[in-house]
């Protein structure tokens, strides 16, 4: 594994040190997240070159595929090197009609831990993100009590090291951090969804890290074009744009961009590289949510 400097930096997940700028795994199952990978060996190859880049942050779930992710995970980077932590999540599951069930019951979580360790072929998960609400978003209300347990009652069997949450509010996390050390929170943020603002300055205060996922997710077409705008005049892509916005919004952010092409990773490693965002193209990115 090379050591480049990517862009960002590193960020501490506990005692964990993991590049900022890290990888999504999702899109490397079929279709819809469901099935195999369209293509196997480039699904190696690109997690290969992932870690050959000095990615150390892999994002995973047993969810996608289902299995089919965490397995292509195994066979292109087991045994894992040190650097290198594959965190994955549970509360979710996947039915026959490619829905997003929840799945938090003590058996589930339990059953997906365990098939979690089985399918990366380890024998304790790095840090483990417990996903809240349901496929349309955070639910509001609901108590992390009950399938939080679980998980520390796991992770005190030394099955899990670190644990965070997913798709979560604001008050789920103070309760979960009121239950246990939390070391991550994992939501939906970009800049046209900023409804984490608050949390995002709450968490890097407390030394917790930030992961948002769909960096271009939930634009108007009014929004897309002031990014493109910034992206032209800078003569860059829009999501090496969005990827740089993020990793400048606040230094607990950490990235987890999915691709299934190892071209394309290299292109957005050396775009976010390569980009500097000036004063006023940051004025100008942050009236997009606004």
């Amino acid at each position: 594994m090379t050591t480049p400097s990517l862009p960002g930096g590193t960020w501490r997940l506990g005692d964990l040190t993991v590049s900022r700028f890290g990888y999504g795994a999702m899109q490397l199952a079929g279709d819809w997240v469901m099935g195999p990978p369209r293509d196997h060996n480039a699904a190696v190859a690109v997690l290969r070159e992932a870690v050959n880049l000095g990615i150390t942050h892999i994002d995973t779930s047993d969810a996608y595929g289902p299995r089919f992710t965490n397995q292509v995970i195994r066979e292109a980077l087991h045994p894992y090197p040190s650097a290198v932590h594959v965190v994955t999540k549970v509360g979710g599951k996947r039915d026959e009609h490619g829905g997003w069930p929840v799945a938090r019951t003590p058996e589930d979580i339990r059953e997906q831990i365990h098939t979690n360790l089985d399918t990366l072929g380890v024998g304790t998960l790095d840090l483990v993100h417990l996903r809240m609400g349901d496929g349309q978003g955070p639910v509001a209300g609901e108590s992390v009590a009950a399938p939080l347990s679980v998980l520390i009652d796991l992770q005190q069997q030394g099955l899990v090291q670190h644990l965070g949450l997913s798709n979560a509010t604001a008050e789920q996390v103070a309760e979960a951090r009121s239950m246990t050390t939390i070391v991550s929170v994992q939501n939906l943020y970009n800049l046209a969804n900023r409804h984490d603002d608050a949390l995002i300055d709450e968490l890097a205060a407390a030394g917790i890290a930030y992961v948002p996922f769909f960096p271009l997710g939930g634009f108007s077409p009014v929004q897309a074009d002031a990014l493109t705008a910034v992206a032209e005049r800078l003569g860059a892509t829009r999501m090496a744009v969005a990827l740089a916005w993020l990793l400048q919004r606040s230094p607990n952010i950490l990235l987890i961009p999915g691709t299934s092409s190892a071209a394309h990773l290299r292109e957005n490693v050396s775009g976010v590289a390569s980009l500097h965002l000036s004063a006023d193209d940051i004025a100008d990115l942050d009236s997009v949510g606004r």
